[in-house]
């Protein structure tokens, strides 16, 4: 097979960004598009509530694979450094390693997930209405989880090799077959929230199935080799020393969303529904920064292992800007065509109500976004996880509980009935942030996601410009 790696310590950056990053982006892109297609789906033609029955439980899939999801983080990060460094031998033992390990893992997270479903469902308040829904969504979503580890896994070797095309291709391949299985199951079958899980578990089960494919077939060093199948004791000890930080904020800030769910959920399913069609709207504004961040890793991490430091801080300028300006682009077309896009996900008028709501209250905040996650993928490009990880923990999961529970003390029924003829309570109203002047605690909680944003980017620009890959030469010159 042609080589399809790509070695970032030559040539333009720019170029390299783009040719990284947009293969990359396409591929999340069609990954949030079969989410999408599973809400709109659902939210059509599914019974009554069923929308926020199925996109409540993320907070609760998330949970459980951001922990193995960071673990793909450490295995891109000690790949991308060993492919920089030329070091094939080591390169073998990582791959061989990585999937050994996530066929273990495929194990733990199928038992977990089915054990810890219901139990998490209560705890985060699920409407009564949307409990038995929910519950069957998440058991037969988390049966078959294996199938999305294991392409996770196999990305993050492609991905740390400069191969980001390929996983696009298998997405692509995924989104197709999801879209045809949801209106088969759903509309033709009438399975409802169980058909949706069903065929997202099929499609994803199908991408693992090309990733190895693909793997096994190749000719470099970082092929797969079934009877290399093994656990090199050195290299995972590396893989989980920098992954474990991501994997333990991953989990930890989806643990924390559950709990936000449950302030969600208070205002009713109408407000759970509207929450849930925001949500996929949101994550694609969070395409091309999550694609941009992860070609920085990559990026970081092969100059970090060629000891090119200024060319890695120039491409972190690089995927600073061009973060930037796709989100902003975004958020201003998201902000202008908010109803038309909501009708794409629900026609529930109590959810489409609620999420421009959210739509209007958050977007503002996104460009925050840009610098933690571009900054993150920089510091764990050099190997530098736990920063990130201890930011990220204290902003999105320590601040936002903190936020979410003074804010809820303070907005108590009795304070919002004397502020009703406030003028600043009058303005939220004329500008449709809040429904009525009795709804005035919403806007406070519709706030704690970009609170958190806030602070976890004014703690990392200041982290980065600390780091060795920002005062490299310097500490070198005060070493001599």
């Amino acid at each position: 097979m042609a080589r399809k790696d790509v070695d970032m310590t030559q040539g333009n950056i720019l170029r390299h960004y783009l040719s990284f990053a947009a293969p990359l982006a396409l591929g999340l892109l069609f990954q949030q598009l079969y989410n999408t297609v599973d809400a709109s789906v659902i939210g059509h033609f599914g019974p009554e509530n069923a929308l926020g029955a199925v996109t409540s439980t993320g907070s609760i899939i998330n949970m459980l694979i951001g922990i193995f999801n960071g673990l793909s983080l450490g295995t891109g990060v000690v790949l991308s450094q060993a492919y920089g460094a030329h070091d094939e031998k080591r390169i073998g033992k990582i791959v061989h390693t990585t999937i050994t390990t996530t066929l273990i893992l495929c194990v733990v997270a199928t038992v977990i997930g089915l054990l810890i479903a219901k139990p998490a469902l209560v705890w985060m308040k699920t409407n009564p209405e949307q409990m038995e829904m929910s519950t069957t969504y998440l058991m037969t979503y988390f049966a078959g989880i294996s199938g999305l580890l294991i392409y996770n896994m196999g990305s993050a070797i492609l991905r740390a090799v400069g191969d980001s095309r390929r996983p696009l291709y298998f997405l692509i391949f995924s989104a197709i077959l999801n879209t045809l299985l949801d209106l088969l199951f759903v509309i033709a079958f009438g399975w409802g929230v169980f058909g949706v899980a069903l065929a997202t578990i099929i499609a994803q089960g199908a991408s693992a199935v090309l990733v190895i494919w693909v793997l096994m077939r190749e000719s470099g060093a970082y092929g797969l080799r079934i009877r290399e199948l093994c656990i090199d004791p050195y290299e995972f000890k590396q893989i989980f020393s920098l992954g474990l930080p991501s994997s333990i904020q991953q989990g930890l800030t989806s643990f924390s969303n559950v709990f936000v769910m449950r302030y969600v959920n208070e205002f009713g399913a109408a407000c759970t529904d509207g929450w849930g069609a925001y949500n996929k709207l949101d994550m694609f504004l969070m395409v091309p920064v999550m694609a941009i961040a992860q070609a920085s890793t990559t990026f970081v991490g092969q100059n970090w292992g060629a000891k090119q430091l200024q060319r890695a801080r120039r491409g972190v300028r690089y995927g600073v800007w061009m973060s930037l300006a796709c989100l902003l682009t975004l958020a201003a077309a998201m902000m202008v065509f908010t109803e038309p896009l909501l009708h794409i996900i629900t026609s529930e008028p109590g959810a489409i109500k609620y999420g421009a709501r959210f739509i209007r209250i958050i977007t503002p905040f996104y460009v925050t976004i840009c610098f933690n996650q571009l900054y993150a993928g920089a510091l764990r490009g050099i190997g530098s996880a736990k920063a990130p990880m201890f930011i990220f923990l204290g902003s999105f999961v320590a601040f936002r509980q903190l936020y979410l529970f003074v804010t809820s003390s303070i907005f108590t029924p009795e304070l919002v009935a004397s502020l009703q003829d406030s003028a600043f309570t009058t303005f939220l109203v004329n500008t449709g942030l809040i429904e009525n002047k009795l709804d005035l605690a919403f806007f406070p909680m519709a706030l704690a996601f970009p609170m958190g944003w806030i602070m976890a980017s004014t703690l990392l620009i200041v982290c980065y410009r600390r780091s060795a890959l920002f005062r490299g030469e310097e500490a070198a010159a005060a070493k001599a």
